[in-house]
């Protein structure tokens, strides 16, 4: 009778061991499908950059992409047609609910609000970004 026992103990300790990790991986599944939907809904928030060569307003540029190419040559997403700007001067882009500007080893240097940019750093509405002589006003 004990042996019948014990055998009818560890078959109910498999089925809870089972039981168990089949919760967890069900747990794990619906964690895993949660956080890919809220990532892929989360939307880029649309920027504007108003463009000023020699002080005055250029034209308005708006992208809706989440990197931005900042730059000389026809191949970047905002093309600055200006001998002091690099043909790759600066980057744009959005993560982490934010929109970050980085230099991209340009010549001349890229500047945000008049401090010369050493790392990637956030920038928020009203922020203005020099790359060579032409200024670019940030519109959030």
């Amino acid at each position: 009778m004990s042996g019948l026992l014990l055998l009818g103990l560890r078959i109910f300790a498999d089925i809870a061991l089972y039981a168990f990790l089949g919760t967890i991986l069900i747990f794990l599944w619906r964690s895993l499908n949660q956080n890919a939907k809220t990532l892929s809904s989360r939307q880029v928030m649309p920027l504007d950059l108003l463009v000023y060569s020699l002080g005055v307003e250029d034209h308005v540029l708006h992208f809706d992409q989440n990197n931005i190419e900042i730059g000389r040559e026809p191949d970047c997403d905002c093309v600055l047609e200006d001998s002091t700007v690099s043909s790759h001067h600066a980057r744009l882009s959005y993560h982490h609910s934010q929109w970050w500007v980085e230099d991209l080893l340009s010549t001349n240097g890229t500047k945000l609000n008049d401090e010369t940019l050493q790392t990637p750093t956030v920038i928020v509405n009203g922020d203005t970004i020099q790359c060579g002589q032409i200024k670019l006003n940030v519109v959030i």
